[in-house]
Formats: C-alpha cells, sequence, structure tokens
C-alpha cells in the first residue's frame, strides 16, 4: 500500500447491520480499499495498521464506538495529524456523522470522497481520544447498559429507556472539578457532560469544533427519582434541565471526592478513572465534512 492511499474499515455488525453489503460495493467504487472488523477491539488494530500503512485518507463505517476504537490505533501509532478521516454513519446514533453534516451511508461516501476537510479539535481523557463528547454519570450508564437488542428495536430511545430503569440503583457521583482557572465545581452531580462535537445546554446539538475548548455541564444531583433520571437523559436530547453548571475550557480534571472509580463514556467506549485529566488538542485532526456543517455554530 502507498502513502497516500485510501481504506475505510466496515464494521458489519454495528447498527442494525443493513450497511453491511453496499458500503464495499460503494467504497470500492470511489477507489477505497476496504478491511472489516470481526469483533470488538479490531477497530484499533486496523488504525494502527492504517497508521503502518501510510494510509492517508481513512474512512470509518459504524458506531461512534467504532470510530473511537479507530482513533485509539491511530493515536497509540502516532498517526492522527497524519491521516484525514471521514466517518460514514452505519451505528444507532451516529453523533458524529450527525454534528459533522453527515446524513446516511450513501452520503458518507460521497464526504468521505470529495468532502470538504476542516481541521477539528480532538479531545483525549488521560491521552485516550474522543471526538464527540466524554461524559460520567447516569448517561454514561445508560449508554453501556442499553443492549444490542433494544438498541435494534428502538434506537436511540433505548437510551432513554434504559436511564431510567438505571436511576433506581444510581448513587450518584461525588467529584471536584478544575480548569486551569482553578476549582469550578464541587459536590455531587447526576452526570459531567464534557462535548467536543455535541453542545448540551440551550439547544443542544452541535458545538464549536474549531474553538479549542470543551463545552462543559454538570447537572447537579437533586432528590432521586425516576424523573429526576428523565431530565437529566432530556438534556443529553436538548431539553431543559434545572441546576446545571455550564463552562467551557481547554482542560479540565475530574476528580472522585471518595476516591471511588468514575465510570465515564467516551464516544461509546467505557473507561474508568478516579482522576483524569481532559485536554482539547485544538485542529489536530483533518475530518471531511458535508455540507450541512457549520464551523461557527
Amino acid at each position: 500500500m502507498q502513502i497516500g492511499s485510501r481504506t475505510l474499515i466496515l464494521n458489519p455488525a454495528s447498527g442494525t447491520g443493513e450497511h453491511a453489503d453496499i458500503v464495499p460495493r460503494l467504497a470500492r467504487g470511489r477507489g477505497f480499499e476496504v478491511w472489516e472488523t470481526e469483533a470488538p477491539g479490531d477497530g484499533v488494530a486496523l488504525g494502527r495498521r492504517a497508521a503502518e500503512e501510510g494510509v492517508g485518507e481513512l474512512a470509518v463505517c459504524g458506531g461512534d464506538g467504532t470510530v473511537n476504537e479507530v482513533l485509539c490505533g491511530l493515536a497509540e501509532a502516532g498517526h492522527v495529524e497524519a491521516v484525514t478521516l471521514s466517518v460514514v454513519p452505519g451505528g444507532t446514533a451516529n453523533l458524529l456523522a450527525g454534528n459533522v453534516g453527515v446524513r446516511d451511508v450513501e452520503h458518507g461516501i460521497e464526504v468521505a470522497d470529495t468532502g470538504t476537510v476542516r481541521s477539528v479539535d480532538l479531545g483525549t481523557a488521560d491521552g485516550l481520544p474522543f471526538v464527540v463528547s466524554c461524559i460520567a454519570g447516569l448517561p454514561a450508564d445508560a449508554s453501556t447498559a442499553a443492549s444490542g437488542e433494544l438498541k435494534q428495536r428502538l434506537g436511540t430511545l433505548a437510551f432513554v429507556v434504559t436511564a431510567i430503569q438505571e436511576a433506581r440503583s444510581f448513587d450518584g457521583l461525588a467529584l471536584s472539578i478544575d480548569t486551569e482557572a482553578g476549582t469550578v465545581w464541587e459536590g455531587e452531580a447526576i452526570c459531567v457532560l464534557v462535548g467536543n462535537a455535541r453542545k448540551f445546554v440551550e439547544e443542544g446539538g452541535q458545538a464549536d469544533m474549531e474553538d479549542g475548548r470543551f463545552d462543559v455541564a454538570v447537572v447537579e444531583r437533586t432528590p432521586a427519582s425516576s424523573l429526576v433520571a428523565e431530565a437529566a437523559v432530556h438534556r443529553l436530547l436538548g431539553e431543559g434541565t434545572e441546576n446545571v453548571e455550564h463552562f467551557r475550557a481547554a482542560e479540565l480534571s475530574v476528580t472522585s471526592a471518595d476516591g471511588e472509580p468514575i465510570g465515564f463514556s467516551r464516544d461509546g467506549e467505557l473507561s474508568e478513572f478516579t482522576a483524569v485529566e481532559l485536554h482539547n488538542r485544538a485542529g489536530v485532526l483533518d475530518l471531511r465534512v458535508g455540507e450541512g456543517y457549520d464551523p461557527t455554530p
């Protein structure tokens, strides 16, 4: 394989799997070699392979978790800044694709071929990359607890249903948050939402991916009830919620106040930390975007 070549990494099992047959044909028709994942973790290995073989144009077809796996492989090999990435939505929520103006599989292949390239920010949590968001608390528990069968039947509604179920046993998070300006929040929270491509307050939706800062929201803990849980999840969907602290920062640290590990969902991939440093790496990722992408939302 020559440097500058074009490759698409396909997760044929993501989402409903209906894209598994059409994507290879469409991608090869536009000059992409196709590599397929076969098991969880294969995206990381294929990301490393892309780096080793000097792939210059890399498309990923799957959900946000598949994109994250590939980015982890690229990051491990130090190849993130040497590749132009594009995303073809084949998962359940497809948050990254939606936030960069990619509508569906066919449009994703077109964007991967001819879409505009923007240099966007990349988040890291103790060195582990994320593009959309890194969240802790109830929504993170819900995103990892939602079964594949439920997601196939209900789509993104599966996360809402699961969150309400998870709320019955959720105890909240005791933590402190520090930024370059000092301690900005401490107490008990339902969730901490760190957005790179996604914002969580006001109207929700796409965040500014080119300003070098995260969009951060902390939902304070209130008396436990399914209604509170539902309100917390609605915050992810852009609905109004009280008791929300909102700020922007280029870097922040989140520390567990009681020493208990906190589970974070990085674009759907789970990691646990008792203390974590989050950094915004401004403009390091070249990403192909659709015409619906707004550089200054």
